[in-house]
């Protein structure tokens, strides 16, 4: 029985090869990836039992990103098919100064014609102890938004932990519903949510000076959330950044030890390795300093991974964790 419940759209993703442009390709690889599928298979990966829930089209692509997720270890019995299409997103990775790009093709997939009154979240979240969902997920449709609002009310009915990835994306928001009609009522039915300063002005058009100052304000605004977490993201190059994890809890403000990412090999995916080492810290350990510490090196693993997910166990985390980031060859 899964602990952990996802719920969003899982895209297909087409990359350059190498590092080579868009203009220079004749080929691209394929891979899948959602916000939310990428924590469930990161936590699947750690030992976590996790599902995730979505509609794919009735085709053979469809069919393909439930199978490549189905083989990442995340029980995927909650999937449905119907008419529309699979979204895609096209993937340049960058190199020093040039940054890596992201075209997106999603519009009129069958994740954003979902029927919300299909999904039974009674029996979906039965025995779960945690539902987590991303901002992405009501930017989407209409439809989308009102099955992400019954998921989290029955989640807070059934007293399951949830989790909110608020993260803003100004492109999505078309069907004529603008963030700060929808979130604010999504979000006050969370425990934990990831948020920096550009989200909570974006969503919520909180004026704040610093990540403390906005959590802060959020709390003030959603009395229900118990942590606001978030990355600080120093970017030297597209191939070099540096990473620092940030959670506040109402009693303080803890900062993670900041890991040095150089070579990045793949970046996307960070922000779900962060929510997936939270989710799995907040499962394991009573200590907030710790948890966050987890959370951002399980984060840090992920820039080193090719794909959309995490492929770190736990043991490997600790180790890092644990100040072990040489890289030496293991036998």
């Amino acid at each position: 029985m899964a602990k952990v419940i996802t719920f969003g759209e899982i895209m297909m993703r087409l990359t350059a090869p190498g590092q080579q442009r868009f203009a220079q390709a004749s080929s691209l690889g394929i891979t899948y990836g959602g916000g939310e599928a990428n924590t469930a298979a990161a936590l699947a990966q750690m030992g976590v039992p996790a599902a995730h829930v979505t509609v794919f089209p009735d085709n053979d692509l469809g069919r393909a990103a439930a199978a490549f997720f189905r083989k990442a270890g995340i029980d995927m019995q909650h999937v449905g098919y119907g008419p529309g299409r699979l979204g895609l997103y096209f993937m340049e990775v960058g190199a020093g100064i040039r940054p890596s790009r992201i075209v997106y093709d999603r519009y009129e997939s069958a994740f954003a014609h979902l029927d919300p009154a299909r999904l039974d979240w009674d029996s979906i979240l039965s025995g779960a102890r945690w539902l987590h969902w991303t901002g992405i997920t009501p930017a989407v449709s209409a439809p989308a938004a009102q099955a992400c609002a019954d998921a989290i009310r029955t989640a807070r009915r059934l007293g399951i932990t949830v989790s909110a990835d608020v993260n803003y994306r100004r492109v999505l928001w078309q069907y004529g519903k603008t963030p700060a009609e929808v979130m604010p009522a999504l979000v006050e039915g969370c425990d934990v949510a990831v948020c920096t300063e550009g989200d909570a002005a974006d969503m919520f058009g909180l004026k704040t000076n610093g990540f403390q100052d906005m959590a802060a304000q959020m709390m003030q605004r959603f009395p229900h959330l118990k942590q606001i977490i978030a990355t600080r993201r120093d970017t030297l190059s597209a191939n070099h950044n540096r990473l620092t994890g940030l959670c506040f809890d109402r009693q303080s403000c803890h900062e993670s030890p900041t890991f040095d990412l150089n070579p990045i090999v793949d970046r996307i995916g960070g922000g779900d390795a962060f929510m997936a080492g939270y989710i799995y810290g907040s499962l394991h350990f009573s200590d907030p300093a710790r948890i966050l510490a987890f959370a951002t090196a399980a984060s840090a693993l992920k820039h080193t991974v090719e794909g959309d997910f995490n492929l770190a166990t736990a043991a490997e985390i600790e180790q890092v964790v644990d100040g072990d980031v040489s890289g030496r060859l293991l036998r």
